[in-house]
Formats: structure tokens, C-alpha cells, sequence
């Protein structure tokens, strides 16, 4: 796929990076610092380039939003028209000092972002996970019990997307459902946060589920991975 990144920080760069090595084009874009992007690119290798919001929307097939919540609205003038885009955002809804959230219990910063751009398909995706850990576990993607990472959003194709890119990272995707599902997301990423950044440890760290529950002689994990499967081969 084509994946344009808005954001260069330690999300935006990291994912971008890993995208790049799994196969995609990727674009990088926004930052105040041109040869930041530039950097970032060479070091993705030769499937990145640097490039302004609006080319690295510009014949995307996914686009990442990977910016702090203070930019978001900066950052989209700067795209340009998402129409029929595929957004996955992992922009979580922090006020400008990161202390508290400054939306949610009826809605979510990614529901926000919907009605923000209402053509878009907005997928919340990849906020779940320390941007510590996701070269460790890109690193380790052949392994058999891969971490999880929840997404969910209201638009199939758009979720298929991200579940590939979720997948090419080296986690397990775990559908949520709708988009308003990240009303439970992103508080759940504050749990993930002081586990990482306030406990002992270090914030090299993910999570997996585990089901206890049998059907019909198999294990949900059974099931999940036989739906796995049919998932890589259709994207």
C-alpha cells in the first residue's frame, strides 16, 4: 500500500519506518524541520520519501495521523481534502500539557476527528502501544503468539486496511467494531501509558487477550487465528 504520515514524532517516525520495511510506500510529512523528514526517510529505506501534508495524502491509500492533539486541526488544513481516505489516527485527545483527556465519556477524539472530516474513514488504531515497543515487535513478528492490538471504526474496507498494516507490524488485530468503540480505547491507552512511563519496567511493553471460552471443540484463539489467516489473504 501507499501510506502517508502526518507526523514525524516518535509514532509517526517509528510506524512509517516499519511500514517502509514491511513493504510499503510511505511518505513522511510535517515537521518544521525539513531534513528531520529527509532523515527519517533515508533511514526507512528506499520505499520512503519526505514530503508536505497535502503529497503525502495525495494518491495514499492509508493515511496516518500521528500528531498531538494540539496540531490536529493544523495538520489537517495542511492534507488537503481526505475524501474517501482511509485515516487511521492514533492522535489520543490530550489537553496541550498531556495532564488530562479533553474528550470523552459520550464521545472519543476519534469520533471528533470523524466529524471533523465527515468523508474521510476514520480508524482508530495503534495508539494502544508505546511507541517503545513497536520496533521490538516488528522485530519478532514471526513469532506464533503475536501481541494484540485493538482497532475498530464504522467503514469495512478502511478497518481491512488497517488490520493489514496492524498485521505487517507484528501484532495480532483485534476488531472492536464500530468507531465508537474508542470511547473504551482511549482511556485504555492511559492505563498502557502508566504502565509504561509510571511503573517499573520500562515502556517496552504490549498486551494480548486470552479467551478461556471453547466453541465447539476449539479455543477462541483457534478461531481467531483461522480468521487471521483469511484476513492476510484477502488484503
Amino acid at each position: 500500500m501507499r501510506v502517508g504520515i502526518l507526523g514525524s514524532g516518535l509514532m509517526g517516525g517509528k510506524l512509517g519506518t516499519i511500514f517502509a520495511r514491511a513493504g510499503h510506500e510511505v511518505r513522511f510529512s510535517y515537521s518544521r524541520d525539513d531534513a528531520k523528514l529527509k532523515k527519517l526517510a533515508r533511514g526507512a529505506g528506499g520505499n520512503a520519501r519526505a514530503g508536505n501534508p497535502a503529497e503525502a495524502v495525495a494518491g495514499a491509500d492509508a493515511v496516518v495521523l500521528a500528531v498531538h492533539w494540539t496540531r490536529v486541526d493544523d495538520v489537517l488544513q495542511q492534507a488537503g481534502s481526505l475524501s474517501g481516505k482511509t485515516l487511521i489516527t492514533c492522535s489520543m485527545p490530550m489537553s496541550a500539557d498531556d495532564s488530562r483527556m479533553v474528550i470523552g465519556l459520550t464521545t472519543s477524539g476519534a469520533e471528533a476527528l470523524a466529524a471533523k472530516m465527515p468523508r474521510a474513514h476514520v480508524v482508530s488504531a495503534f495508539s494502544t502501544a508505546p511507541s517503545e515497543v513497536l520496533l521490538p515487535v516488528f522485530n519478532g513478528r514471526r513469532r506464533a503468539n503475536r501481541p494484540d492490538m485493538v482497532y475498530c471504526g464504522d467503514n469495512a474496507a478502511a478497518k481491512r486496511k488497517a488490520a493489514r498494516l496492524i498485521r505487517d507490524t507484528g501484532f495480532h488485530p483485534v476488531d472492536l467494531g464500530e468507531l465508537k468503540a474508542a470511547r473504551n480505547v482511549e482511556p485504555f491507552v492511559l492505563l498502557i501509558a502508566g504502565l509504561a512511563y509510571d511503573r517499573p519496567g520500562g515502556p517496552r511493553i504490549a498486551y494480548r487477550f486470552d479467551r478461556m471460552a471453547r466453541e465447539r471443540g476449539r479455543t477462541v484463539q483457534e478461531i481467531a487465528a483461522v480468521e487471521e489467516t483469511v484476513l492476510a489473504k484477502r488484503g
